[in-house]
């Protein structure tokens, strides 16, 4: 291959005749006699063979040794005379218990090599080490029982341990490993080295690195206990029940002398006791010293062997196996804090950071009254620990729990079958690591229980270390009851349901009122569920948004800690809560564009002809005098301002979603949905970013769009309507000078009327005499516009009698049937004629019924009762006569985006939290918020304009 490639070779790859050639990162040829070392880089002599030169990699020289001293010296540079044999790799050996002398005490080479026997009697006491070079004094066990160092039958020695068979001995254990999760079973070779011995020396002569060790031995089995099985955890089981003779350590019931803290007890209900029967005796706060605002953990670790190592502070992430700054690692224990950290690590690493294993027992730090400092214990729970072949931590139950103390974060030394020098075959890792900490109920000074560490192991059989992984995951929760909170949301959603059905069914009688039908039928029925689900979804909008600036304020502002967060998994009612809120408001939503898009509308023109003019008759050849047409334009002006009012809204919703997404992004206003003590609007880039809330982040967002609402509804209503543009009130106005009033329908018999009837009898003229009118109306010189002589109420809510309707029903449906589809240019004159007749027919009818002409369907005009404006129903009913009630309110908005503000808001809240609360990006719920009242005004604003269009015979393409 060209370019600057290169094959990949490693040592493994080069065999016996090659050494790995760190110069060429390849494999290169031994010389002759020569083989790999055992490290690979290099090559060495072959068994029989000494070197003459050697200058690294495959710069060596072999030279064959003489058939009369064959053996090569330990260094391999010399041939010597081998007594007793050679080895596989053709150096010396000795017998055991004898050390292989090669030089005279001064450094000469001996011709022939001596193997000299350690003395073992009495004045002694010696053997060979490990290693075979030297006498060392043999171990104490051996003296004990045999003075000497010989361990013969029918003495027992175990794991380089000497034991007198006339001694009490404890049971044979059974040196195996059970990986539950691999369904495998190993016979491990640290067990089968040290399992015996260590238990012996911890039976026999309370040895306390032994009984650490046995200990470490029964944490690697996952405590699990078995009341057949004497394995490492069975044996420690059996000490700890025959050794209650000597004591208990530091007043702990379940700390015997000599041996370590396992376990609690397996006594039912123990762990619910040991969680919540005390208290800390320290408390915490937000805002405070150093030692008021952490978590001060503490570790003692111990080797597998049962060596004490060192006391370790849990900071700098001893526990946290996912790389990470000092910073982010230390703000595990900032108390209040939510942590959590995950990563994917490699077995390599593990195998290379975590050979030797190290074993751990937890403790909270505090000071006592007389500044003593003291200890807590911290109780493990081990979701793999098995009790007679039965998981018991793994429900909810804290009764069933078994609780204990020790534990370690990597083992690759149990699963090691032969050779402890070799790779494990299987490793257990602690895979998931929670620390809980539990608030005492009714607290006001910050006091918890007693913190829980629950971990879970993962066992991962090794086969190719360099491309295995492994996900693991450290967190810190805090938690409290919320039962008692979730009671008083249930008893407030109950009252306020209860509340909402009957306000429902107060709208459903109105409703009825309003459509001139008292049968109840499956259109009632379904009018009632409509209702209710809109007050509902008010009902479980104002429960969380109660909840989410409860927990906001209350939480953040806190400084002796009273409230915690619920858990993510305690969420899940709330944010169930916000989905029903948003499908019933969403119901609801969809029912208002429905009943706004089918209202009945009518313009009523007052204008009169002014005078006559002389009009040729068409098919008779002579000129008649015909009154002067009265121009449409007015009800084409008015239309198009009609059609332009339907999506006005009390607020500008594109500077709503922007100023929302500016104070939740740019302000900083999003971090307080996070789970952490601060109430700060921002953080440092270096610091840790604890995960959201979906409370919060409900409480914050609902709580700004709820303010800057206000704010809006507050500025238009007090100075942009009064001092800029009022478009509800100068459509009323603009109705009065365009001589045109308005009759509205949104039920059968309920509905507005606004009274546009011009004080000065006409509003089609020229420009000079419409000032004059103004100015005399400015001056009080005409008469005012009420609907009633000298009153101003132009606005009145109309409940008219069936009498009235059928007759409007009359004319409407001639106005339907001759309404034609057919284009301006080329319509028929006979469908123009027959259109503008029905339009004609309809203006005069409401013109005489405001005049009072029909005396059977009259009308009167009365104001309202307070409790029927609050209620929104009426209580007479329309029989004999209509009935105009005065309205001051403009309430005629109803019927449009402007009088349902309250709903269009909620909506809104609810639209953007959903998005967001599924995608956690205000971003995307601001856009998205946008998009959606852009693409609901639209179909809002085209439906209309139809509808318009079809009720007021106004054509549709006069609409702009």
């Amino acid at each position: 291959a060209c370019g600057f490639s290169l094959p990949l070779q490693r040592p493994a790859d080069c065999g016996d005749a090659r050494y790995f050639d760190i110069s060429r990162l390849a494999c290169g040829p031994c010389g002759a006699h020569q083989r790999q070392s055992a490290g690979g880089i290099s090559c060495v002599c072959q068994p029989g063979y000494r070197m003459v030169s050697s200058n690294g990699g495959s710069s060596v020289i072999c030279e064959k040794c003489p058939a009369n001293m064959s053996g090569v010296t330990q260094d391999g540079w010399n041939c010597i005379i081998c007594p007793k044999g050679l080895t596989s790799e053709g150096k010396c050996k000795c017998f055991n218990n004898e050390i292989l002398v090669e030089r005279s005490i001064d450094g000469i080479l001996l011709n022939e090599a001596l193997c000299i026997r350690c003395n073992g009697s009495e004045q002694s006491f010696s053997a060979s080490d490990a290693s075979g070079n030297r006498c060392v004094r043999c171990e104490q066990t051996f003296i004990n029982v045999s003075k000497s160092c010989d361990c013969s039958s029918p003495n027992v020695l175990t794991g380089g341990l000497c034991f007198s068979a006339s001694e009490s001995l404890p049971p044979k254990g059974v040196a195996t490993v059970r990986f539950g999760q691999l369904g495998i079973t190993l016979a491990s070779a640290w067990f089968l080295k040290n399992l015996q011995s260590s238990a012996s020396a911890c039976w026999l002569y309370s040895n306390l690195t032994a009984c650490q060790a046995l200990g470490n031995m029964c944490v690697m089995n996952m405590n699990s206990l078995s009341s057949s099985s004497t394995d490492a955890c069975g044996l420690f089981q059996y000490i700890y029940v025959n050794t209650a003779r000597l004591g208990i350590v530091h007043s702990i019931a379940f700390w015997r002398h000599n041996l370590p803290w396992l376990y609690y007890g397996d006594q039912p209900g123990l762990a619910s006791q040991v969680l919540e029967a005390n208290h800390f005796p320290t408390i915490f706060s937000f805002k405070g010293t150093d030692k008021d605002v952490r978590l001060q953990f503490i570790a003692a670790s111990f080797d597998a062997a049962g060596n004490f190592l060192k006391w370790q502070s849990l900071e700098g992430g001893i526990l946290q196996l996912c790389p990470d700054t000092q910073t982010k690692l230390n703000a595990a224990y900032a108390f209040g804090t939510t942590y959590q950290q995950s990563c994917k690590i490699s077995v390599s690493k593990i195998l290379s950071d975590f050979a030797n294993p190290i074993f751990y027992d937890l403790f909270l730090e505090y000071d006592g009254d007389n500044g003593q400092q003291y200890l807590w214990a911290v109780p493990v729970l081990n979701l793999n620990l098995q009790y007679n072949e039965m998981f018991v931590n793994q429900g909810s139950n804290r009764n069933n729990w078994l609780l204990t103390r020790r534990f370690f974060l990597v083992d690759a030394l149990s699963g090691i079958e032969n050779d402890l020098g070799k790779l494990p075959r299987v490793i257990r890792i602690a895979s998931k690591i929670t620390i809980s900490i539990r608030l005492v109920s009714h607290t006001q000074r910050g006091t918890i229980h007693p913190p829980l560490i629950t971990i879970a192991y993962t066992d991962v059989l090794v086969q190719n270390p360099e491309t295995q992984s492994v996900m693991v995951s450290f967190s810190v929760n805090y938690e409290m009851n919320q039962s008692e909170a979730q009671i008083q949301t249930d008893i407030t959603l109950g009252v306020l349901g209860g509340l909402a059905v009957l306000w429902s069914l107060l709208k459903t009688a109105g409703w009825k009122r309003r459509t001139g039908n008292s049968i109840i039928d499956l259109q009632t029925v379904f009018k009632f569920l409509l209702f209710y689900a809109g007050d509902l979804a008010n009902v479980f909008f104002v429960i969380t948004v109660g909840t989410g600036i409860y927990w906001l304020v209350f939480f953040k502002a806190q400084q002796f800690v009273s409230v915690l967060l619920p858990l993510p998994s305690q969420e899940e009612v709330f944010v169930t809560y916000i989905a029903c809120a948003f499908s019933l408001k969403a119901l609801q939503f969809l029912q208002l564009l429905v009943s706004q898009l089918t209202i009945d509308i009518f313009f009523i023109d007052w204008e009169r002809p002014k005078g006559k003019v002389l009009k040729a008759v068409e098919g008779e050849g002579v000129i008649k005098s015909a009154a002067a047409p009265v121009s449409i334009w007015r009800t084409y002006f008015i239309a198009n301002e009609w059609n332009e009012i339907q999506t006005v809204r009390k607020i500008n919703p594109l500077f709503q979603v922007l100023a929302v997404l500016f104070f939740l992004e740019v302000v900083g206003f999003s971090n307080l949905a996070l789970m952490d003590s601060s109430s700060s609007l921002t953080r440092s880039s270096e610091s840790y970013i604890a995960p959201w809330s979906r409370i919060l982040r409900f409480g914050v967002s609902a709580a700004l769009w709820l303010a800057i609402a206000f704010l809006q509804i507050i500025f238009f209503s007090v100075f942009y309507e009064r001092f800029v543009e009022d478009k509800i009130r100068q459509f009323v106005d603009l109705c009065c000078m365009s001589n045109i009033s308005v009759f509205l329908l949104s039920h059968s018999c309920f509905g507005y009327y606004i009274h546009g009837r011009s004080v000065h009898g006409h509003a089609d003229t020229n420009m000079e005499e419409m000032n004059m009118n103004l100015k005399r109306e400015a001056e009080n010189l005409c008469s005012q516009r009420g609907l009633l002589p000298n009153t101003d109420g132009q606005t009145f809510q109309i409940s008219i009698s069936r009498k009235m309707r059928l007759h409007y029903d009359r004319i409407h449906e001639t106005l339907i049937r001759k309404r034609s589809p057919a284009r301006l240019l080329d319509s028929s004159a006979n469908t123009f004629e027959q259109s503008t007749r029905a339009y004609n027919t309809m203006n005069k009818f409401l013109n005489s019924f405001i005049d009072h002409v029909h005396k059977e369907i009259d009308y009167i005009v009365k104001d309202k009762l307070l409790l029927e404006r609050i209620l929104g129903m009426e209580f007479m009913e329309p029989i004999e006569k209509s009935i105009f009630y005065n309205d001051e309110g403009h309430s005629f908005s109803d019927i449009l985006y402007y009088g349902n503000e309250t709903t269009l808001l909620i909506f809104d809240i609810l639209f953007f939290s959903v998005v967001d609360l599924a995608s956690q990006s205000f971003v995307l719920a601001a856009v998205l918020t946008y998009l959606q009242q852009e693409i609901f005004r639209f179909i809002r604003n085209i439906l209309g304009q139809k509808n318009l269009a079809s009720k007021t015979l106004v054509d549709e393409r006069f609409l702009i």
